[in-house]
């Protein structure tokens, strides 16, 4: 790939994480101070920018504790930052767990919590209900993990199945009042569904979770199937009088990211277009779909004209079949390269938080000639797809694409250059 596409493309996911900066969006959704005590919690992997940006901004006492994902920390005065495993929860997110409870512990009416939520706290909060230990827990995140099933169904039956999910923690606040504010990593921004919603429940059921288990044929474990069969720790719902007071906003979301990005585009004098910022489905078959356009445009003309920048977004899934390497933006990103080999684009995907899976990676570069490249060292790459290990075949090209921790979280940012 020529280095100044490389850096053109960088300058588009630069554009995009800018428009989801900690400090800038807080400040234009602070909530007013309260008579009493301001207590802040909050859970993902950008919350310890978050916290360490709502310090800089709060004008007043303020205390409170979050957990962001191990490595993920950041200088802060007085609100604590614990870290835990992501994505597979651990023991140390069983005690961040608790020491969220025990913030919110004993509040009056005149006090208020300021909940700063984003990507990734489903498995930076474990919780598991009575009868059920950590290794429960973990064991159901893997088996959702690997379902391929969308995130709206994973966090229907985490909620179910947890002490601190689908608002728990804002009704152990109360009578306090709570403002979450959202960065949303979630299609559709439904601020219920980002991180499985500690302080914002939604209307969603245990027959609901139910109902989506069987319909995905999922695989639980017998423990939690049991737990989602039978009728106790329902989650509360969002129309309990526990909520009524509270408020939600969603201050940051991949839509408004997807708009930075296309003003850098059109700023370049290339004409942008955004697909959607709510794709779904298997990274592959998204990468498929992406490669399909791409190939209309260059032979037909059409739907759009060249030169054009494709930018879409989502929450694409992954079906694991192999024991390879990768993350959903480099799965996406490997098949889309193997579908358009030959054609003349540049290509970027990446998670906007700067991590791709469990990997060092928040994604990958590729361009027309990415295969060839790989078989030239002796890969197949089609077999690395069918693996899952498209970290190896972009390793071995060098072009990962490792910013780190970006400090927020809005989800897949993905940019095709059609020249």
């Amino acid at each position: 790939m020529m280095l100044q596409d490389r850096m053109f493309l960088t300058e588009l996911f630069d554009a995009a994480v800018a428009a989801a900066e900690p400090e800038q969006i807080l400040a234009a959704h602070l909530p007013a101070p309260p008579k009493g005590r301001t207590v802040v919690v909050g859970a993902g992997k950008g919350a310890a920018q978050l916290a360490a940006a709502f310090e800089r901004v709060w004008k007043g006492p303020l205390s409170g504790v979050v957990v962001t994902r191990y490595g993920n920390v950041c200088p802060t005065q007085f609100i604590k930052v614990l870290e835990a495993s992501h994505p597979v929860p651990d023991e140390a997110g069983l005690k961040a767990t608790e020491a969220l409870f025990e913030a919110v512990k004993g509040l009056g009416p005149d006090d208020l919590v300021v909940a700063l939520i984003c990507g990734g706290g489903s498995a930076l909060l474990p919780s598991p209900p009575p009868g059920m230990t950590l290794a429960d827990e973990a064991e159901l995140n893997r088996a959702l993990l690997a379902s391929g099933a969308p995130i709206s169904v994973m966090n229907s039956i985490r909620k179910q199945v947890s002490g601190i999910k689908g608002g728990r923690l804002a009704a152990a606040a109360a009578p306090a009042k709570v403002v979450s504010l959202v960065v949303s990593d979630v299609p559709f921004d439904d601020p219920a569904q980002v991180a499985s919603g500690p302080t914002v429940p939604d209307l969603g059921t245990r027959e609901d979770a139910r109902r989506l288990a069987k319909t995905w044929k999922l695989r639980l474990p017998e423990k939690i199937q049991s737990w989602l069969d039978g009728e106790e720790g329902r989650a509360l719902l969002a129309t309990d009088p526990v909520f009524s007071s509270n408020e939600v906003r969603v201050i940051a979301s991949a839509h408004l990211s997807l708009e930075a990005a296309a003003d850098k585009v059109r700023q370049a004098g290339i004409y942008p277009v955004v697909l959607s910022d709510a794709i779904e489905g298997e990274a592959r078959d998204v990468g498929k779909v992406h490669a399909a356009l791409v190939r209309e445009i260059i032979l037909r003309g059409r739907p759009f004209r060249r030169p054009v920048v494709i930018l879409s977004g989502g929450e694409t899934t992954v079906t694991i079949r192999g024991k390879g390497r990768g993350g959903r933006n480099t799965e996406f990103l490997l098949a889309f390269a193997l579908a358009a080999e030959g054609l003349p684009f540049a290509a970027l995907a990446a998670d906007t938080d700067g991590i791709d899976g469990s990997e060092d990676n928040a994604g990958a570069f590729a361009d027309g000639v990415s295969m060839e490249r790989l078989r030239e060292r002796g890969f197949n790459p089609m077999d690395l797809l069918m693996e899952n290990d498209a970290y190896t075949a972009f390793e071995a090209l060098g072009d990962l694409f490792v910013p780190g921790p970006t400090g927020t979280n809005v989800n897949d940012f993905r940019a095709v250059l059609v020249r």
